[in-house]
């Protein structure tokens, strides 16, 4: 018996990995986050399957279910959205898993901040503008920000910032991030990337809290900020410049 942490992709239901699909297929029991992840990823689940929307659970309601179905003998596809390493809550699920000896293993998904790049039609790292990405929240009513980790420090980097879990706290980060970019910085917000009601933000560190408002928009939202995403006016990288000499091209033209 195997618990399966899978990461079912943003949304959309053809983003789920092969690997991930054929898990969930072949699982008798299958708990799922219901208010980020579609039923029609969960479809997939075998017929007769104990479906579970984890939703409105508790973690000792979710390691109980776990528990269970170990004493049956029966895999878990435990399915996470986008990709279950980042905000997916699994390390607390995991230490429970190895404090009980039973087995498990993780497989990837497609993440939100690199769907919402695609939907932007966006390379998030553009060639002496911003080569770093990184990703973070703010805090509001979830745990503090470790020391060091504040966005004041990482907007200072120039990186492009996937900033999770924080679109109700648009004002904060307009405070601390205008006076290092300034009010023109571009920023997007991606809601609910890949699913059928998808939209697309765009504005600056000045205008986009309002744009928002006007958009009703207050959950399961992405918001991305730097000047890569309005670069214009930059360098081909080295990697296709025919003077560029490497290893596969060893010589020019």
């Amino acid at each position: 018996m195997t618990v399966h942490f899978i990461g079912a992709g943003p949304g959309d239901p053809d983003l789920i990995t092969i690997k991930g699909r054929d898990l969930i297929a072949r699982c008798p029991v299958c708990l799922y986050a219901g208010s980020l992840v579609p039923e029609a990823v969960v479809a997939f689940a075998p017929e007769g399957a104990l479906v579970l929307d984890t939703a409105p659970m508790t973690l000792d309601d979710i390691v109980s279910e776990i528990a269970a179905a170990h004493a049956r003998g029966e895999d878990v596809a435990r399915v996470h959205s986008g990709d279950p390493s980042l905000y997916g809550a699994i390390a607390e699920q995991i230490r429970r898993l190895r404090a009980l000896g039973i087995p498990f293993d993780i497989t990837p998904g497609v993440p939100a901040f690199a769907a919402a790049a695609a939907a932007l039609e966006q390379e998030l790292t553009i060639p002496e503008v911003a080569q770093t990405v990184i990703l973070t929240r703010t805090a509001m009513k979830s745990s503090a920000m470790p020391p060091g980790e504040e966005l004041e420090e990482l907007g200072r980097s120039g990186a492009t910032l996937a900033i999770h879990l924080s679109i109700r706290n648009l004002r904060h980060v307009r405070r601390v991030l205008e006076p290092i970019h300034g009010p023109d910085c571009p920023v997007a917000v991606v809601y609910r990337v890949t699913w059928p009601d998808e939209k697309i933000i765009r504005g600056t560190l000045a205008d986009i809290a309002e744009k928002v408002r006007a958009e009703k928009i207050t959950r399961t939202a992405l918001l991305l900020v730097g000047p890569a995403l309005a670069a214009e006016t930059f360098r081909d990288s080295a990697l296709y410049d025919a003077d560029h000499v490497h290893v596969l091209r060893t010589t020019r033209g």
